[in-house]
Order: C-alpha cells, then sequence, then structure tokens
C-alpha cells in the first residue's frame, strides 16, 4: 500500500508541472515523502544498470518502505519493499546521509545494483524498457 500512496503523489506532482517542466528527481522525492507523511532515507545515482539512473528510498517506520526509481527515459516508477532488503536500505540510508569526504571514500554502486537486482527478481522495474 506505501507504494501506491508516494505513486499517487508524484502523479499529482506530474499534473501540476508548468509548461512541461519537471522538478529535480531529488525535489519530487521529498515532496512524495512529505505529501504521504515518509522521510528520504536516501537519494542516489545508479551508475552502470540499462534502464534506472537514479534510486530513492522513503520510509515509513514500521509500515515499510517505497523505493522510487527514475529510468533513463525519465520516467518514475515506484515499489513497496519488505524487510528482507532493509539492510540493504540501511546501508544507502548510512552512506546517503555521511559527510562528503566519507561518501567519497565509500562506494554505494555495489548496494545499488543488489538492491535493484533483488527488486527485480520480486517482480519489480524490469531490467530492460518495455516496448
Amino acid at each position: 500500500m506505501v507504494a501506491e500512496h508516494v505513486e499517487l503523489a508524484l502523479f499529482e506532482q506530474s499534473l501540476g508541472n508548468r509548461e512541461g517542466l519537471h522538478q529535480p528527481f531529488g525535489d519530487r522525492v521529498a515532496d512524495a515523502a512529505e505529501k504521504t507523511a515518509g522521510s528520504v532515507l536516501f537519494d542516489i545515482r545508479v551508475d552502470g544498470d540499462i534502464c534506472v539512473q537514479r534510486m530513492a528510498g522513503i520510509g515509513y517506520g514500521e509500515t515499510g518502505t517505497a523505493i522510487i526509481v527514475m529510468e533513463k527515459s525519465g520516467q518514475l516508477r515506484c515499489a513497496s519493499i519488505n524487510g528482507d532488503t532493509a539492510l540493504l536500505v540501511a546501508e544507502l540510508a548510512a552512506w546517503d546521509a555521511s559527510p562528503l569526504s566519507e561518501q567519497a571514500r565509500g562506494d554505494h554502486r555495489g548496494t545499488a545494483i543488489i538492491l535493484l537486482a533483488r527488486l527485480r527478481g520480486s517482480g519489480h522495474f524490469a531490467p530492460f524498457p518495455a516496448g
């Protein structure tokens, strides 16, 4: 149910876009989190994926987490995740919250790719563009 609420907030944003201009990904994620009473856990680039260029997590405490991805086409997709990915989400949130000097020394790409692979394995975010 978490993902559906986030998708609705993102859809409302698309209706509110003026003159075809879209807000940056991070702003859209923050706005969706605010409108759905969640908190942004991470907002990262996903380098090396054939379809996805950015990924963010919005946390809802005990209710769960929604993952939002921005495809290379610019389309946003959302999915709710379960507890077996909690460690990966926590790692990405810790990396995103760390100072830039620590981010430069650490690498989040492996964790992001593993999370994306698990999401795809559970039927979310097809690895190849539809069409």
